[in-house]
């Protein structure tokens, strides 16, 4: 095996939640998903075409009209974006993450410079080092209400010529961070000059709490040129309640479609049919699903995160985007032991900030996504016994 395979760092997350296997009871926040399934007439839209035989390969890039739909729904979101070549701009993945991969594949190489902006997922700056890159980490800082925040100087003074990629991901996960429209102007025209490549993660678009004419976070794609160095990642995950189907999708520069077909081709060939129709049928009613998600996350927000600042001891924010409550317990710095300790003592399930980075050493990260805030307030509550306040 590679050394550099042999050397990744395993799920701190995976270890935790192993904590909890046979324990009866335990509340899991622990992983970024809901708890609430994916709506039936989803669901339905995928058992159809398994009953009409749709079990065959499909096109690289994915369905004709699956991407079509795509463009549409991009062009609505952003429509700096309209009549800039969509839908062939685009490529449906088998999840976000094989969608992240395939641009890291696309642009680096060996011994090529990554700049990150962390902390984040770890797959994200996992991804370049099986390339064999070297990753430059711009750590986010905490603030003295618990929020976290960009030097923007700092950032890009490390993006040079010899920066072959950026890799951000906001609304971040962990930490709820997001990028203003300004910071990413200044990002896109400064890796202009540099000739950098922008792998902007923006599957948490959508999970934006402050109110906007189109309803999600400020993108890249609303600053962006056809032409721009920028690959932009999406999710069908998060947004639609479909994290299990494994099913995302790219927008980059036209002249990047073609090969991007072969490395699908070289990875999992296509992402299956009836995945794909389930998503046109999400595409077709995302003002139903979406909004009503996004609603019910804000009072899942709202409901926790009181909670936690009532907490003597303990600092938080409220995330602008996202899905977690990312805080700190005054004097308990080992995260990852404490993590460990409330499976099992206090049967409560979050995840490590040291799984997303040394900069979150010292911090929890707690899913909000509950069909039921009272499980919430349980948790708080358990969380306040074990703290013994």
């Amino acid at each position: 095996m590679r050394d550099t395979v042999s050397a990744l760092e395993g799920s701190r997350i995976r270890e935790v939640a192993n904590e909890g296997l046979g324990r009866e009871g335990v509340l899991k926040f622990w992983f970024g998903e809901s708890d609430e399934v994916t709506p039936a007439f989803i669901r339905e839209a995928a058992i159809a075409s398994l009953h009409e035989g749709e079990t065959f390969y499909a096109h690289n890039l994915g369905l004709p009209e699956l991407r079509a739909a795509l463009a549409t729904y991009t062009a609505r979101l952003h429509p700096t974006q309209a009549g800039q070549g969509l839908p062939d701009r685009l490529a449906v993945t088998s999840g976000g993450v094989n969608g992240l991969m395939l641009a890291c594949q696309a642009v680096l190489d060996a011994g090529d410079e990554v700049v990150a902006v962390t902390p984040v997922w770890p797959n994200l700056v996992a991804q370049p080092l099986i390339m064999g890159a070297q990753v430059r980490r711009v750590p986010l800082r905490p603030g003295v209400d618990g929020a976290w925040g960009l030097d923007l100087a700092e950032l890009l003074a490390a993006i040079t010529p010899r920066t072959r990629l950026l890799v951000v991901n906001a609304p971040n996960n962990p930490s709820g961070w997001t990028l203003s429209a300004d910071e990413q102007r200044a990002i896109l025209a400064h890796c202009r000059q540099t000739g950098t490549w922008i792998l902007a993660d923006e599957v948490y678009e959508r999970l934006y709490y402050a109110p906007t004419a189109n309803g999600c976070a400020p993108s890249f794609l609303d600053h962006a040129k056809a032409d721009d160095r920028l690959i932009v990642t999406h999710s069908f995950s998060k947004s639609f309640l479909m994290p299990g189907w494994r099913l995302g999708w790219l927008v980059m520069p036209p002249g990047l479609t073609d090969a991007m077909g072969k490395l699908i081709e070289f990875n999992t060939s296509c992402a299956p049919v009836f995945v794909q129709r389930a998503a046109l049928q999400a595409l077709a009613r995302a003002d139903e699903v979406t909004p009503a998600l996004v609603a019910h996350l804000k009072t899942c927000r709202d409901t926790l995160v009181p909670a936690l600042q009532a907490l003597p001891g303990i600092e938080v924010a409220t995330p602008l985007g996202g899905m977690y409550a990312f805080f700190r317990i005054h004097g308990q710095d080992d995260c990852l032991d404490v993590a460990k300790r409330l499976v099992r003592e206090a049967g409560l399930g979050l995840a490590p900030g040291s799984a997303f980075g040394p900069e979150a050493a010292g911090w929890l990260r707690w899913c909000f996504a509950s069909r039921d805030t009272g499980r919430l307030l349980e948790g708080v509550d358990r969380l306040k016994r074990w703290l013994r306040l």
